[in-house]
């Protein structure tokens, strides 16, 4: 005896019927269970008692759609993209084909040959997954800045921004200081005191475009200003984004 592949609601449908035909369960109660009239339960119930559950087995499963296109066509269409439309995404491609070869297809379909072909990464495929920037070695070597804009005080005083400096290395709270602003030049003004107590040294450039032979491409470097206190960070290499 052969397997027979059934779907949940026809094992539900072939669990229900035994019981009636068993005296276990009436006609009306089983309409109500499969959502079914008298008449369709009498019909499954007949199919039942002559050729056993496979009989309530939808009869096209296994079979070919009638309305699925030929494989031929499905081949040609993915021909003429391969040769002519290689880059090309399925709607676009779809207009080609049905505007320069009388070939007409819905773009869904087009899409799912496409898929299946490899030609077409689906939005699940094409998400891109970005290497995690590795923390530095040294404690005090990057520290990084951020901000939040809240009424912090209530209605005492009007919206600020809280910055907070924490150390990349070992993501330890380094200072916390409330700013009227969170643009950049505010969150730039820390006091000289950060630098000087906590900050790593690190080799000091003149520029991004100059070279850093012996150094790693992903480089931090602070400068302190007299007049404005004012750290610049400076970052290049696609691990610092």
């Amino acid at each position: 005896m052969g397997w027979v592949v059934m779907s949940e609601r026809e094992l539900n449908r072939v669990e229900v019927l035994a019981q009636v035909d068993d005296g276990r369960l009436s006609v009306d109660n089983a309409a109500n269970m499969l959502d079914l009239t008298r008449r369709q339960v009498f019909r499954l119930l007949k199919r039942y008692r002559q050729d056993g559950a496979a009989a309530i087995r939808h009869k096209s499963r296994g079979k070919i759609p009638n309305n699925q296109i030929h494989k031929a066509k499905r081949d040609y269409a993915l021909g003429l993209i391969k040769e002519q439309y290689p880059d090309f995404g399925p709607t676009l491609a779809a207009e080609m084909l049905a505007e320069h070869h009388g070939f007409k297809v819905s773009r869904e379909t087009l899409r799912k040959w496409m898929v299946e072909d490899g030609i077409w990464l689906s939005r699940k495929q094409r998400r891109q997954f970005h290497q995690p920037r590795l923390r530095r070695e040294c404690f005090g070597e990057l520290i990084q800045i951020d901000g939040s804009d809240h009424r912090w005080f209530e209605d005492r005083a009007g919206p600020c921004t809280l910055l907070v400096f924490i150390d990349d290395a070992t993501s330890t709270l380094m200072e916390l200081r409330f700013r009227s602003t969170g643009k950049l030049f505010a969150r730039t003004r820390t006091p000289r005191c950060i630098l000087q107590r906590q900050t790593h040294s690190v080799p000091r450039g003149q520029g991004r475009r100059q070279g850093w032979r012996g150094y790693d491409p992903v480089w931090t470097c602070f400068e302190s200003v007299e007049r404005r206190d004012l750290v610049r960070q400076f970052k290049s290499g696609q691990g610092a984004r």
